[in-house]
């Protein structure tokens, strides 16, 4: 299963780069949120539990308020602030229990890694995904904030997910309300609860 599938799920002047050491880098960051993830995917214990292990783990690593706010652009410019609290709400539950379900918990993958950059307070993270029937990369892009790098997006095989989001996005509220959007996402979390083993 390639990760473009995940989105159609959901919905639907810099400083030289230099290469950080892996005690300080991203790279060690997402090795070990990985691994840990690995680790629990295959571990003892229940669907439920093993998902729900994998929601804290992921908490602190994936930003998905940066991720929302991007895929959602102008859409969210004059919202009141309950209701943009809402979607990143909403955006996060979807989005880490698809990350969880459709890439952790299919077919329980190994990872590679090959590189780390870093520009300023960014960085980029080159993996791979490796599975019994498949290998494709995947890419973390990062920001340090508060002394931790997080996630604001992932590009699997070059292409962005934020990017592709944020396209669904603006092809939805074309053609309905800012409400019913938020009523499909809802829906949407709500799937995605079901198991998948």
């Amino acid at each position: 299963m390639r990760w473009t599938a995940l989105a159609s799920v959901l919905l639907l002047a810099p400083l030289a780069a230099r290469t950080a050491t892996a005690e300080e880098g991203p790279m060690a960051r997402t090795k070990q949120v990985l691994q840990r993830s690995h680790d629990i995917v295959v571990g003892a214990g229940e669907h439920k539990q093993k998902v729900h292990a994998l929601n804290d783990l992921l908490r602190d690593f994936l930003d998905t308020d940066a991720m929302g706010t991007a895929a959602m652009g102008n859409h969210l410019a004059g919202r009141p602030p309950a209701e943009v609290r809402d979607f990143l709400d909403v955006f996060r539950a979807l989005f880490v229990r698809t990350y969880v379900q459709r890439l952790l918990l299919f077919d329980a993958p190994d990872f590679a890694y090959r590189g780390e950059t870093i520009t300023g307070e960014r960085a980029k993270v080159e993996t791979q995904i490796v599975t019994p029937k498949d290998r494709f990369g995947v890419t973390y892009e990062m920001r340090k904030s508060g002394g931790t790098w997080r996630a604001t997006d992932i590009l699997v095989e070059d292409a962005s997910l934020g990017d592709n989001f944020r396209s669904q996005f603006d092809a939805a509220l074309a053609k309905e309300s800012f409400d019913s959007l938020m009523t499909r996402l809802r829906r949407k979390v709500s799937e995605a609860e079901k198991p998948v083993l």
